[in-house]
Protein backbone atom coordinates (compact mmCIF):
# COMPACT_ATOMS: atom_id res chain seq x y z
CA UNK A 1 0.00 0.00 0.00
CA UNK A 2 1.53 3.24 -1.03
CA UNK A 3 1.50 6.05 1.40
CA UNK A 4 1.06 9.31 -0.71
CA UNK A 5 1.40 12.78 1.23
CA UNK A 6 0.95 16.21 0.82
CA UNK A 7 -0.95 19.46 -0.66
CA UNK A 8 -0.46 20.91 -4.27
CA UNK A 9 -1.80 23.92 -5.58
CA UNK A 10 -2.39 23.20 -9.63
CA UNK A 11 -4.20 24.87 -12.55
CA UNK A 12 -6.31 23.45 -15.45
CA UNK A 13 -5.65 24.07 -18.80
CA UNK A 14 -8.38 24.59 -21.43
CA UNK A 15 -8.16 21.19 -22.54
CA UNK A 16 -8.65 19.58 -19.12
CA UNK A 17 -5.30 18.47 -18.37
CA UNK A 18 -3.35 18.80 -15.01
CA UNK A 19 0.56 18.76 -14.31
CA UNK A 20 1.20 15.75 -12.43
CA UNK A 21 3.35 17.08 -9.54
CA UNK A 22 6.50 16.16 -9.21
CA UNK A 23 7.25 15.52 -5.93
CA UNK A 24 3.70 13.33 -5.81
CA UNK A 25 4.95 11.59 -8.90
CA UNK A 26 8.22 10.30 -7.02
CA UNK A 27 5.95 8.92 -3.82
CA UNK A 28 4.07 6.54 -6.23
CA UNK A 29 5.52 2.92 -7.18
CA UNK A 30 7.81 3.58 -10.51
CA UNK A 31 5.12 0.16 -11.61
CA UNK A 32 1.85 2.43 -11.09
CA UNK A 33 3.62 6.05 -12.03
CA UNK A 34 1.71 6.27 -15.37
CA UNK A 35 -1.29 4.85 -14.87
CA UNK A 36 -4.33 6.04 -12.40
CA UNK A 37 -7.81 6.02 -12.15
CA UNK A 38 -9.37 8.78 -11.16
CA UNK A 39 -13.77 8.86 -9.83
CA UNK A 40 -15.97 10.26 -7.67
CA UNK A 41 -14.91 10.77 -3.80
CA UNK A 42 -17.47 10.73 -1.29
CA UNK A 43 -17.49 14.53 -0.43
CA UNK A 44 -17.81 16.55 -3.57
CA UNK A 45 -14.34 15.98 -4.66
CA UNK A 46 -12.35 13.45 -7.01
CA UNK A 47 -10.41 10.57 -5.85
CA UNK A 48 -7.07 9.10 -7.98
CA UNK A 49 -5.59 5.77 -7.18
CA UNK A 50 -2.61 4.34 -8.72
CA UNK A 51 -3.53 1.74 -11.17
CA UNK A 52 -1.87 -0.61 -8.65
CA UNK A 53 -4.16 0.31 -5.77
CA UNK A 54 -7.71 0.45 -7.26
CA UNK A 55 -6.19 -2.57 -8.45
CA UNK A 56 -6.77 -3.77 -4.87
CA UNK A 57 -9.66 -1.86 -4.12
CA UNK A 58 -10.97 -3.55 -7.29
CA UNK A 59 -10.46 -7.17 -5.55
CA UNK A 60 -12.08 -6.36 -2.69
CA UNK A 61 -15.54 -5.14 -4.94
CA UNK A 62 -15.33 -8.23 -6.45
CA UNK A 63 -16.34 -10.22 -3.36
CA UNK A 64 -19.45 -8.23 -2.44
CA UNK A 65 -22.67 -10.45 -2.87
CA UNK A 66 -23.86 -8.65 -5.87
CA UNK A 67 -27.33 -10.27 -4.60
CA UNK A 68 -27.75 -8.02 -1.93
CA UNK A 69 -29.12 -4.54 -3.28
CA UNK A 70 -27.30 -2.64 -1.11
CA UNK A 71 -24.55 -3.92 -2.36
CA UNK A 72 -25.20 -3.37 -5.85
CA UNK A 73 -26.10 0.13 -5.07
CA UNK A 74 -22.50 0.93 -3.35
CA UNK A 75 -20.50 -0.62 -6.13
CA UNK A 76 -22.62 1.25 -8.74
CA UNK A 77 -22.07 4.42 -6.65
CA UNK A 78 -18.56 4.00 -6.31
CA UNK A 79 -17.78 3.13 -9.49
CA UNK A 80 -19.68 5.54 -11.58
CA UNK A 81 -17.20 7.92 -13.49
CA UNK A 82 -14.24 5.72 -12.95
CA UNK A 83 -11.95 6.31 -16.11
CA UNK A 84 -8.45 5.28 -16.45
CA UNK A 85 -6.15 8.26 -16.70
CA UNK A 86 -2.41 7.70 -18.37
CA UNK A 87 0.30 10.77 -17.77
CA UNK A 88 1.33 11.51 -21.49
CA UNK A 89 4.74 13.00 -22.28
CA UNK A 90 4.78 15.88 -20.71
CA UNK A 91 3.87 14.20 -17.24
CA UNK A 92 -0.02 15.94 -17.70
CA UNK A 93 -3.09 13.72 -17.28
CA UNK A 94 -6.53 14.14 -18.62
CA UNK A 95 -9.78 14.88 -16.33
CA UNK A 96 -13.04 14.37 -17.69
CA UNK A 97 -15.41 16.92 -18.23
CA UNK A 98 -18.64 15.26 -16.33
CA UNK A 99 -15.87 14.18 -13.10
CA UNK A 100 -14.52 17.85 -13.26
CA UNK A 101 -18.56 19.29 -13.03
CA UNK A 102 -19.28 16.73 -10.35
CA UNK A 103 -16.45 18.78 -8.51
CA UNK A 104 -17.13 22.10 -9.71
CA UNK A 105 -13.25 22.31 -10.82
CA UNK A 106 -12.91 25.14 -13.70
CA UNK A 107 -9.38 26.57 -13.31
CA UNK A 108 -7.39 25.76 -9.66
CA UNK A 109 -7.60 22.72 -7.79
CA UNK A 110 -5.53 20.93 -5.06
CA UNK A 111 -4.66 17.86 -4.99
CA UNK A 112 -4.75 16.57 -1.66
CA UNK A 113 -2.32 12.83 -1.35
CA UNK A 114 -2.86 10.39 1.40
CA UNK A 115 -3.02 7.09 2.49
CA UNK A 116 -3.11 5.49 -1.15
CA UNK A 117 -5.28 8.49 -2.77
CA UNK A 118 -4.97 11.88 -4.24
CA UNK A 119 -7.88 13.67 -3.56
CA UNK A 120 -8.85 16.46 -6.20
CA UNK A 121 -10.66 19.48 -5.06
CA UNK A 122 -11.99 22.52 -6.23
CA UNK A 123 -9.52 24.77 -4.59
CA UNK A 124 -12.30 27.55 -2.96
CA UNK A 125 -13.64 24.25 -1.69
CA UNK A 126 -10.65 22.89 -0.52
CA UNK A 127 -10.32 25.82 1.21
CA UNK A 128 -13.74 26.06 3.01
CA UNK A 129 -13.54 22.35 4.33
CA UNK A 130 -10.22 23.26 5.91
CA UNK A 131 -11.34 26.57 7.75
CA UNK A 132 -14.41 24.52 9.09
CA UNK A 133 -12.41 22.33 11.57
CA UNK A 134 -14.22 19.88 13.63
CA UNK A 135 -14.83 22.13 17.13
CA UNK A 136 -13.23 19.78 18.74
CA UNK A 137 -10.22 17.97 16.89
CA UNK A 138 -8.75 16.99 19.84
CA UNK A 139 -11.71 14.88 20.52
CA UNK A 140 -12.29 13.92 17.72
CA UNK A 141 -8.54 12.41 16.84
CA UNK A 142 -8.97 10.80 20.77
CA UNK A 143 -11.99 9.14 19.19
CA UNK A 144 -10.89 7.82 16.21
CA UNK A 145 -7.75 7.31 17.06
CA UNK A 146 -8.82 5.04 20.13
CA UNK A 147 -11.19 2.74 17.48
CA UNK A 148 -8.03 2.35 15.83
CA UNK A 149 -5.59 1.79 18.47
CA UNK A 150 -8.39 -0.39 21.01
CA UNK A 151 -6.18 -2.10 22.82
CA UNK A 152 -2.72 -0.15 22.78
CA UNK A 153 -1.55 1.73 25.11
CA UNK A 154 -1.22 5.46 25.34
CA UNK A 155 2.67 5.11 25.14
CA UNK A 156 2.70 2.45 22.38
CA UNK A 157 0.87 5.08 20.13
CA UNK A 158 2.82 8.40 21.43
Amino acid sequence: MSNLMGEYECKIDAKGRVMMPVGLKKQIPAEARNTFVVNRGFEQCLVIYPKNEWDTISEDLNKLNLFSKKNRDFFRYFMRGATQLELDSNGRFLLPKNLLTYAGIAQELVLFAFSNRIEVWNKATYETLLTDEPQDFANLAEEVMVQKNDGAKQSDIS
